[in-house]
């Protein structure tokens, strides 16, 4: 595995200027593993309804409001303005749930843009064939497919209740490859992230890369609960790709970093893991912060709305009791927490590799 303070490649730092946004609930998987972006299942909490989805941390977590579906308004725009203005943002990540199952994905995009905010979106592909033309008219920069089964039988084996079918997953699958040859040929940047949790997920990585390589940049994540089994899956992919790596990347101020590799046909591979980044303040003392239950670190600011009710501003999906309403977090220490830790990481960074940056 590469070390990053004593191998000599470039290194490339990267200010965190991103918001999430979870911009709906709906979806159309139940993967076993979702955190759901650290709220309850909204169609799950209405009576006569249950989907078999889950939210991993709920039970720990202390989330508080539903999600609902954040609609292309007015208060969505002063939001993003109220966003940018207290943490000099300017980037929003439309997450969910599935984004691409928005009915108004393309107006959300395209007012983000008018708010002067570039726009990315996590999917799963399932409906991005759709949609994703008319979003990357509207604006949309880039999008971060995520993978869970290169096969049918993979990707049922992960689902519940209902989901957990190989003629469902077969229709997902397929759906998910239109919708990443329909975004490169849309000209919109993407990436695929599969995690790799040991050496018996070695051949899906390698099938993904395979399948895909060409369009996307696929991105090999490391399981934390894996330990170095994961991480040792993952170094054996990319010895197996003849990957040659070219340089870190690391987002100062968020605890996520990765490696660039480049593939003997000149795609690109990246490692992707995570740092032990916390907020000073509000980290100190969480039952959380230790070196086994905080599992992604600060990974940056969140945005919701509350169903019937405000936005809504987290840092945590593992303690969404930390959640407060957008007109709080502009007033409070958590913003001005944010901001300082962006800088003052940015500058421990560059001090680091002082004369490795390009």
């Amino acid at each position: 595995m590469l070390d990053e303070d004593t191998d000599t490649l470039p290194v490339t730092i990267q200010p965190d200027r991103t918001v999430r946004v979870k911009v709906l609930d709906n979806c159309g998987l139940a993967c076993t593993f979702c955190h759901n972006e650290g709220t309850a299942v909204t169609a799950d909490n209405t009576p006569g309804r249950s989907t078999g989805r889950v939210s991993i941390y709920l039970g720990t977590n202390g989330a508080s409001f539903l999600p609902a579906r954040i609609e292309p308004g007015l208060d969505f725009a002063v939001a993003l303005a109220a966003m940018k203005g207290t943490i000099e943002t300017d980037e929003v990540h439309f997450t969910g749930g599935e984004p691409t199952l928005h009915p108004r994905l393309d107006d959300m995009v395209h007012l983000a843009g008018k708010v002067g905010l570039a726009v990315g979106i996590t999917s799963n592909g399932e409906n991005g064939a759709a949609v994703i033309p008319a979003c990357a008219k509207a604006g949309l920069s880039k999008i971060n497919f995520s993978v869970f089964g290169t096969t049918a039988g993979e990707l049922a084996s992960i689902q519940g209740g209902k989901y957990r079918s190989s003629k469902l997953a077969d229709r997902k699958l397929r759906a998910l490859s239109e919708s990443i040859e329909t975004a490169a040929a849309c000209g919109v940047s993407s990436s695929a992230n599969i995690v790799v949790p040991d050496s018996k997920h070695i051949d899906r990585a390698l099938r993904l890369v395979e399948q895909h390589g060409h369009s996307v940049t696929v991105r090999l994540l490391n399981s934390l609960s894996g330990g170095d089994a994961s991480i040792n899956a993952v170094n054996a992919v990319l010895r197996e790709l003849g990957a040659v790596p070219v340089r870190h990347v690391f987002t100062a101020g968020a605890s996520g970093w990765r490696t660039q590799y480049e593939l003997p046909d000149g795609n690109a591979v990246c490692f992707k893991r995570i740092r032990q980044v916390r907020l000073p303040e509000t980290c100190t003392g969480c039952r959380f912060n230790n070196g086994t239950e905080c599992e992604e670190g600060y990974y940056g600011i969140r945005l919701y709305r509350a169903q019937e009710g405000p936005f809504m501003v987290g840092v945590c999906i593992q303690r969404m009791d930390l959640c407060m309403t957008l007109g709080e977090f502009t007033m409070s220490r958590v913003g001005h927490e944010v901001r300082e830790l962006r800088r003052s990481e940015e500058h421990r960074l560059r001090q680091r590799f002082n004369n490795r940056i390009d």
